[in-house]
């Protein structure tokens, strides 16, 4: 329940209100996934977590009084680099706010998407390569 609040709490922080970048994906959300996976483990990456939003927000819609479905599926991964945050972080150390870092995959009436959260300019910059670098490499761009 921690690590769900945590994401929430990430997701929703205006710190981290930013744009996106959004990669169309042809093909299923599982290869999309599976895709995402694969370019951030291919880095010597660790996915810390997978954030199941779609899930989240399917399973809460009618709690919070919804009818509405937003996704079909909708999951985020979350990793760090100890190297880059190590650099990011030495620049300023309140670019904490912004790791760990994910690379969202989304589904929506048949559409899958692969994409991420904009970083701030200065040293952060580094990482946004780095994202769209692995949704790229994800969705086949």
């Amino acid at each position: 329940m921690r690590k769900l609040a945590f994401a929430i709490a990430l997701i929703a922080s205006p710190v981290l209100a930013q744009e996106s970048t959004f990669y169309d994906y042809d093909g299923s959300f599982d290869d999309a996934t599976f895709g995402v996976e694969s370019a951030i483990v291919g880095r010597g990456l660790v996915v810390d977590w997978v954030s199941q939003v779609g899930d989240m927000l399917e399973r809460t819609r009618a709690d919070v009084g919804s009818d509405v479905m937003i996704f079909d599926n909708a999951d985020i991964y979350m990793f760090c680099s100890a190297t880059l945050s190590r650099k990011v972080m030495e620049a300023d150390p309140k670019n904490i706010a912004y790791c760990p870092y994910g690379v969202f995959v989304t589904e929506k009436d048949g559409a899958v998407q692969v994409g991420y959260r904009h970083q701030p300019d200065g040293a952060m910059q580094e990482v946004q390569t780095l994202l769209d670098d692995i949704a790229r490499e994800a969705a086949g761009k």
